[in-house]
């Protein structure tokens, strides 16, 4: 056996002593090698890895799969297989079943459950997935001893501080080290343990934070390492701190360091028996023989019983340790199950109150286990008929809610929330046993759930009138009385008294039994009694013997679950044999009326006084969570009443409940009005509840109809309120036990479903042949459903040219033993309410009739008439004895007050006219009612009344028609007349108005080229804003007061083609932000909203804006004030700067100085008038290209120059504003305006904002020009006239050496030592910044001088010449794939291509063999189209040139833009016109160090065009992504606790959210995974998909983010937030895409910053810890 002696026993427990000081790696290999490894060649008698050889050999897998469930993870339950909703498989096993393409719902674990693949009693079919087919287990020869010694050393997990070790566990050396050890509890939080640890035991801050993490996870923590002495002085520094900031002081003992070596040891050794059990089903039988094996001693309960009674003693890692060796030994073996059960029944009551007394979750205590037993058919019915699990688990709740008893009733006054809370979550078990009903009963199994029956009778016995609350008079209540608690009982027995009634019902001499049960027991129930004698009644010749007892004057209670279970089981019973015994019908009514009455007094408002819990309770009595064992079964014993009592003496009764007897007598009367108006809301409630009693028949066993015709009516009266969504339908309809509605048996029977698109979700319209069935008094509408109903089908009736009438619906007929119902409809009794209501209308007595009243009284008596109408045409009845429509036309006749003679009258009452529709149908039934009553010659008259009425009705109608048609005729006339005079009198102004189709078109140019010597003009343009502030219009001009955009710049990597790798922040001096590399790692984006402001204004807005935010709360989580971030005021986009709106200077072109002056003005001329330029303004600039001929330091004024546009004060303050912002967020530095790298930024904006939108308009296949919206195309416009300015604010000299360094780039010669190759720049960066800083060299030390129109027109074309051959040759050098030549003829351009290719190869010693000319051609159009697209629309926003209407069109572009851009449609000509200047260049360019280095190593160059970026690709199926994140092992953390695997949609990298083991430093703070992934990955901006909780998050920065719609519906166009519905999930494309163009647009900031400002939020979340 597990036996040591002497001195091996001390050395070995010694050993454990010491494992405790090592280092956690060191520990581990020494448990293994010097404790674990002896024992498992015990175990196995050889060597470890050879027995486990030969036992895999020997053995086959387990059927059952038992995976236990961490906490969050995700499973899967099939609603078509799963014998209940607690039957889920894991998420391999789902993923290889069967039910994968069933209908299965997901859903995230609370953890401590398991996997029930394998267990056939949990599926009707598909039990097993295919890893889990079912083996016989071999038996093992074991050492049983093992398994006894493992399970008594467990026992130290549950040691007691005055425990003392045994003689044979004394280590060999005393030592006094101790240990102070601290307790996980619910009622501390975290701030408060550190807080405590940081005063108590010496550590800082990051200790104590550690150590807290750790007692969380783990339970308990040893928080200090010393002498005893030491020890107690930390444990009451603990103990008094904690008591000190709580009213609970924390748990904290002194611990042995041998005891807790030992303890270290016990857990180390449960999770190795984990392992050693799971290797071979015999070992896990041997374990559980031996665990389950009866104890010697009688009095003592077996060894697993043992550690089960101490589980509340232990701390959240020990039991977690337990319970997972419960799972994987007794709930994977039938048998052992079923003993393992007994033993947890017997053990029940104990096993519970310790977990009420206990503060840590159900779903690690030894409780939550009930739901893998008691959820077994079989095993639950064994348990019933063995050990009556029904009677222990209801005498368990009654026994810990035995302080709530008074009088054997219970009162919840102060109750402990929490312990109650606890305390219900009993009922589960009561649920999970009754789950599924028995299909065969055996006599045991009956007398036992009769036992069970009764007792639970008793605990509802308690609850039977229980919280009794009395009408108020006088003042209101002072203290609102406690009611939440009898509720949320309430809502845990609903469906345990539905699944009790379903038991009942599935045996005929249960069901009998029951019934009588239950009324003995409400027999003896005396709360609420009368308190005097019986008295007569009389009304109508009508006599009622009955006692008196007022709801408004004496208590009564809402709570009577017995009379409801009663009504429930009478119904059942109702359907198999008729009861022999006669009862008290009005006595079984008395009380469920009561209850019927308070909710009408409440709605009447004759409670005010009591306060808001009563209309709580009143509205839960009939809500969907409460009412079908609530509301419905009081209206269920209402209709038994009705179907057995004489229908006056039931309405007679009926009207004394609702204290409307004496009104109904005419013996009482009032001239106060709040008491007139109390009466009528009575009448209404009243008359409301006649109609519910006599029409709502959709009960199974009330009348012939279904469960589904059920759901079908309910669906059907929900979407008359309105279109739904699914989720809708599902909360507005009760469920069952296992959480189905029956919504997916009958949706597509009464509704149509539209699906949803790129916003809101999918929505169910009911069909119209549906719409018959519609009732307006429906009984489960609440007053506002009701009134939006009703609204919602009279638009819908006028909308198709209808009456507005809603009429009632034919009901099913009622079942035989309750078809007596409907005599309530024609007795006398409801004549005279009927006729005493229409009275008061007829006479137009205001205070005694409401539109309410004489609503429901039209409505009764269409029931009536539809019943009668019915039996009528029913052939099986010999003779009709409903005869509604006989007695009303007689009775009152002779007074001239008979219910049709009323109704006759009321009909003209302009009052009424809203009910005037509903008569005429009644009318027409009426007529088919005397029709058929064909023997009665009164009846022709009566027809012959109502034609005539309608006749003079309708003509009465056209009348009034006709009349409103000539009063419209007359307005219109006079409404011509005055028209005519306004024009004659104003007939100049109409003469100079331009026509319509005129205002506002361009005038084309004749000239549609933007560079060089044939660009067209710059068309003058008045433009005329207005300000979004103050109203007020303004021209913008260069002069004038500074208009401002709205805009907002930020970092973004949405064109980089190395995404996570961004450059780090540079000295200055370095190559970003001079040139922009070609892989666009990090560019600088600039956007704007559109909208316009007056410089003025927005300085005044904005410093409103800084003093108002600066008070609100969180306000820094929208806008961030350090950084001048606003809301646009207009449409609340984030913003944080404004761009200065510079209007473009109108130019006609001189063409033919053009012409003269570009005969001199070549290309190779160029170059040298710029060198000499260049090199007379720096003393150290290189020489030109061309020595002969040298141009001097003026040559280049002498093509033209000008004056400088010239800008007002406001414009430049403006300028200098954007470009420091541009430049401080581009680069993340302190604003400086003087700093040399601020125009720098403002061309680098610019040049990328460009890419950003050619990229938006690519990706989206629009063309170039005239699809852009007007925020883009008004931002960009602004943005480039603002980079343009921006050497007028900047010092001259600082731009022209950032010039010349750019054109090093191009001329090699004059390039400076870091000038980098042609491989290492973007060309767009280039061109623009060029362009833009060229007119700096015209500037003189005197005056100030730019270059002419024509100048500039040359400088901008022989620069894009230069910058497009060098683009040409650096698509050509990232080429490597050429096709070899082909047999044929090539065209001209390919064979310049090819000669071009050769030219190149030839520079860089690439020996290729010769290729394609035409593939090489058609490569290089293709790799340098998104240059010219990008070039094209910085020069169309430069100089205002229209562009050639090919360029609104996306096919056949290329030659357009060549056009446009003065450009030969054959780029290659460019070499061969320049190619005396250009040969040299191309030797120089191939041969930089820096080309031959890329070519020759194996890094990755940047192939043209770009790689356009989109977010990843995600799986069309959810589940999917799912599987994912169940693999996913976050890299820093072994444990397997659970976590937030979380995807980033730019990159795909998976991440763990939200989790302390993944923190890093980002700017010397802690941050989350995702926020430090954001950083690099997104420059800081960041969207995420957290997959378990099923939703995007956008990030903007450290502490700002937003949560967002996922892309993913399920199968009703809805999403799914946490999983919280659990439908599979599809991936929409179309939202999907919506994402993308969010990223792309860069308008994920600006997301943030809406959500946030719709969203109040109170507590800041942080963000940077995601």
């Amino acid at each position: 056996g597990f036996v040591f002696s002497g001195n091996q026993s001390y050395s070995f427990f010694f050993l454990i002593f010491f494992i405790v000081e090592l280092s956690p790696q060191e520990e581990e290999e020494l448990t293994q090698s010097q404790l674990l490894h002896p024992l498992e060649c015990f175990l196995f008698g050889e060597d470890p890895q050879q027995g486990l050889e030969k036992l895999k050999q020997g053995s086959t897998s387990s059927q059952l799969c038992g995976r236990v469930f961490k906490e969050g993870e995700t499973v899967y339950s099939c609603r078509d297989c799963a014998i209940d909703p607690t039957c889920v498989l894991c998420m391999d096993c789902f993923q290889d079943s069967v039910h994968k393409s069933h209908r299965y719902k997901m859903h995230a674990s609370a953890g401590g459950g398991f996997c029930d693949c394998g267990d056939v009693e949990a599926w009707k079919i598909g039990p097993y997935c295919s890893k889990h087919d079912p083996g016989a287990p071999t038996k093992q020869h074991l050492r049983r001893n093992v398994f006894i010694e493992v399970l008594q050393f467990l026992y130290f997990l549950v040691w007691e501080q005055n425990f003392e070790l045994p003689a044979e566990l004394q280590p060999q050396r005393t030592d006094n080290a101790h240990y102070c050890v601290l307790y996980n509890d619910e009622h501390h939080s975290y701030d408060q343990v550190i807080y405590t640890l940081q005063r108590s035991v010496n550590c800082d801050q990051a200790e104590a934070q550690t150590h807290t993490a750790l007692i969380d996870k783990e339970g308990r923590r040893a928080v200090k390492r010393g002498t005893l002495s030491s020890c107690q002085i930390a444990h009451d520094l603990i103990k008094s701190n904690s008591e000190h900031i709580s009213l609970q002081p924390l748990r904290v003992e002194i611990i042995h360091a041998a005891v807790m070596a030992h303890q270290t040891f016990a857990l180390r050794l449960g999770a190795w028996f984990q392992k050693i059990i799971s290797y071979s089903a015999g070992f896990r039988q041997a374990f559980c023989q031996v665990a389950l094996e009866p104890n010697t001693d009688r009095d003592r309960p077996c060894l697993i019983s043992r550690l089960m009674l101490h589980d509340a003693m232990m701390y959240k890692g020990a039991r977690k340790i337990v319970h997972e060796l419960i799972f994987c030994t007794m709930l994977m073996e039938t048998e052992f199950k079923r003993l393992f059960a007994i033993q947890f029944t017997k053990h029940y009551k104990r096993l519970q109150k310790d977990f009420i007394n206990d503060d840590h979750e159900r779903s690690i205590s030894i409780t939550a286990l009930s739901v893998q037993i008691f959820t077994v058919p079989t095993l639950a019915r064994q348990l019933i008929e063995e050990g009556n699990v029904i009677k222990v688990i209801v005498d368990t709740v009654l026994d810990l809610m035995r302080e709530h008893l008074k009088d054997n009733q219970f009162v919840f006054l102060g109750y402990n929330s929490e312990k109650f809370s606890r305390i219900q979550v009993i009922f589960h078990d009561l649920r999970y046993i009754l789950i599924s009903k028995p299909s065969v009963w055996t006599e045991e199994l009956r007398r036992q759930f009769l036992e069970g029956f009764r007792v639970f009778l008793g605990f509802l016995k308690c609850m039977q009138g229980m919280e009794e609350v009395k009408r108020q008079f006088g003042q209101h209540i002072v203290v609102e009385p406690e009611w939440e608690a009898g509720f949320s009982l309430q809502i845990q027995l609903r469906h345990i008294l539905a699944m009790f009634q379903d038991w009942c019902s599935s045996d005929d001499e249960i069901l009998l039994l029951a019934f009588k049960e239950c009324h003995k027991v409400l027999m003896q129930c005396n709360n609420q009694p009368f308190h005097r004698e019986a008295t007569d009644y009389y009304m109508c010749k009508h006599i009622l013997h009955v006692r008196p007892y007022k709801v408004s004057q004496e208590p009564v209670s809402i709570h009577l679950p017995i009379s409801r279970l009663l009504a429930g089981l009478y119904v059942l019973l109702s359907g198999v044999c008729l009861l022999q015994v006669s009862y008290d019908y009005a006595q079984l009514a008395e009380y469920p009326l009561r209850s019927v009455v308070l909710a009408a007094q409440v709605s009447a408002e004759m409670w005010r006084r009591n306060g808001l819990s009563l209309v709580s309770q009143v509205y839960y009595y009939q809500d969907v969570k409460c009412r079908e064992e609530m509301y419905d079964k009081d209206i269920l014993m209402l209709q038994i009443a009705a179907s057995k009592m004489h229908p006056n003496d039931f309405l007679m009764l009926i009207l004394l409940r609702f204290e409307l007897f004496d009104y109904f007598n005419g013996s009482c009367s009032s001239k106060d009005q709040d008491e007139l108006v109390q009466w009528n809301r009575l009448i209404e409630e009243m008359l409301y509840l006649l109609i519910v009693i006599t029409g709502e028949r959709y009960v199974p066993g009330l009348s012939q109809v279904t469960k589904e015709d059920v759901t079908m009516r309910e669906v059907i009266h929900l979407l008359c309120i309105e279109p739904m969504a699914h989720s809708s339908l599902v909360k507005g309809l009760p469920d069952n036990e296992s959480h189905e509605t029956g919504l997916e048996s009958v949706i597509t029977k009464v509704a149509t479903f539209k699906k949803p698109g790129v916003s809101g979700h999918g929505l169910y319209e009911v069909k119209k042949e549906r719409l018959v069935e519609f009732n307006p008094f429906f009984y489960h509408y609440s007053r506002s459903q009701h009134s939006k109903a009703e609204e919602s089908q009279k638009k819908r009736r006028t909308h198709e040219g209808n009456d507005k009438a809603l009429r009632p619906p034919v009901p099913p007929a009622f079942c035989p033993a309750f078809s007596s119902i409907v005599r309530v409809l024609c007795c006398d009794i409801i004549i005279h309410i009927l006729r005493l209501v229409l009275e008061g209308a007829a006479e137009d007595r205001a205070t005694h009739w409401t539109e309410g009243m004489i609503q429901r009284a039209l409505h009764l008596i269409g029931q009536a008439l539809i019943e009668e109408k019915t039996q009528l045409e029913d052939s099986t009845v010999d003779e009709v004895t409903f005869d509604f429509s006989l007695k009303a036309r007689r009775i009152g006749s002779e007074q001239g007050c008979s219910v049709f003679l009323l109704l006759s009258k009321i009909k003209g009452l302009p009052s009424l006219e809203a009910q005037k529709d509903m008569q005429t149908p009644l009318c027409l039934n009426n007529c088919t009612v005397c029709l058929l009553h064909i023997d009665k010659s009164s009846s022709l008259g009566c027809f012959w009344f109502v034609q005539s009425a309608q006749d003079k009705e309708k003509a009465e109608r056209k009348r009034k028609a006709e009349a409103a048609k000539l009063h419209r005729q007359k307005i219109m006339a006079q409404m011509s007349a005055m028209q005519k005079n306004f024009i004659e009198s104003n007939k100049m102004l109409y003469d100079n108005m331009p026509e319509s189709g005129m205002q506002g078109e361009p005038v084309a140019s004749d000239q549609r080229v933007a560079v060089g010597p044939h660009r067209g003009s710059t068309p003058a343009e008045r433009e005329v804003l207005t300000c979004i502030l103050c109203q007020e219009e303004q021209e913008v001009v260069a002069r004038g007061p500074a208009m401002v955009l709205t805009a907002c710049v930020q970092r973004s990597t949405v064109l980089t083609q190395c995404r996570g790798k961004l450059p780090t922040n540079r000295a200055a001096g370095t190559l970003y932000p001079l040139f922009m590399p070609p892989e666009l790692t990090m560019g600088t984006h600039t956007g704007s909203c559109g909208h316009v402001m007056h410089a003025t204004c927005w300085q005044k807005y904005f410093e409103a804006v800084q003093n108002t935010t600066r008070n609100r709360l969180h306000a820094e989580l929208i806008i961030d004030l350090e950084n001048g971030e606003y809301l646009c005021p207009l449409c609340k986009s984030l913003c944080n700067t404004v761009v200065p709106l510079i209007p473009l200077e109108p130019l006609t072109f001189n063409y033919e100085n053009a012409e003269i002056i570009g005969q001199h003005l070549t290309l190779p001329r160029w170059i040298q008038i710029l060198s000499a330029r260049i090199k007379g303004l720096n003393s150290d600039g290189g020489t030109g290209l061309c020595v002969e001929g040298q141009p001097d330091f003026r040559s280049i004024l002498s093509y033209g120059v000008q004056e400088p546009r010239r800008f007002s004060d406001s414009i430049v303050e403006m300028l200098v504003v954007c470009a420091t912002t541009v430049h401080r967020v581009g680069l993340q530095t302190a604003p400086n305006e003087l700093c040399p790298r601020v125009p720098l930024m403002a061309w680098n904006t610019c040049a990328f904002t460009i890419q950003a939108i050619e990229n938006i308009l690519q990706e989206e296949n629009k063309p170039l020009f005239g699809s852009l919206q007007n925020r883009q195309l008004v931002g960009l416009k602004a943005i480039v006239q603002f980079s343009a300015s921006q050497r007028l604010k900047s010092s001259h000299a600082v731009i022209q050496r950032h010039f010349t360094d750019m054109l090093g780039v191009l001329i090699p010669v004059m390039s400076r030592k870091n000038t980098p190759s042609i491989l290492e720049v973007d060309f767009v960066h280039l061109l623009v910044g060029l362009v833009l800083s060229v007119p700096s060299l015209y500037q003189e030390e005197t005056v100030d001088l730019q270059p002419s129109a024509v100048s500039s027109a040359y400088n901008h074309l022989h620069m894009l010449h230069l910058v497009t051959m060098a683009h040409v040759l650096q698509v050509l050098l990232s080429c490597t794939d050429f096709p070899s030549v082909m047999g044929g003829e090539e065209t001209e351009e390919a064979r310049a291509a090819a000669e071009l290719y050769a030219t190149v190869s030839q520079h860089t010693r690439r020996l290729i063999p010769d290729v394609s000319g035409s593939s090489v051609a058609e490569r290089v159009k293709r790799g340098i189209e998104p240059f010219l697209r990008c070039t094209a629309l910085f020069f169309n926003c430069l100089t205002g040139v229209h562009p050639p209407e090919e360029l609104f069109h996306t096919s056949g572009q290329m030659e357009a833009l060549c056009s446009y851009l003065s450009l030969p449609c054959n780029v290659f000509q460019l070499f061969q016109d320049h190619r005396d200047t250009v040969t040299p260049l191309l030797q120089r360019w191939c041969g930089n160090p820096a080309i031959t280095k890329a070519l020759n190593s194996k890094t990755q160059i940047v192939r043209y065009p770009r790689r356009r970026n989109r977010l990843i690709d995600l799986p069309e199926d959810y589940s999917a992504l799912l599987n994912q994140a169940s693999h996913f092992q976050c890299p820093k953390s072994t444990d397997d606790e659970r976590k937030h695997p979380t995807l980033c949609l730019f990159c795909g990298a998976m991440l763990c959210s939200q989790s302390s083991c993944c923190l890093s430093q980002l700017d010397g703070e802690d941050v989350g995974a995702c926020t430090a992934h954001a950083a690099t990955c997104g420059a800081g901006v960041g969207m995420f998909l957290r997959i378990r909780e099923c939703e995007i998050v956008l990030m903007a920065s450290k502490t700002r983010g937003s949560t967002y719609p996922a892309p993913y519906l399920d199968d009703y166009g809805e999403t799914d937030p946490h999983l919280g519905r659990g439908n599979p999930l599809h991936l929409c494309p179309e939202r999907y895409r919506k994402l993308n163009q969010l990223w792309q647009q860069h308008c994920i900031l600006e997301e943030i910053a809406r959500s946030l400002e719709v969203v109040n939020v109170m507590f800041a979340f942080e963000w940077q810890m995601l």
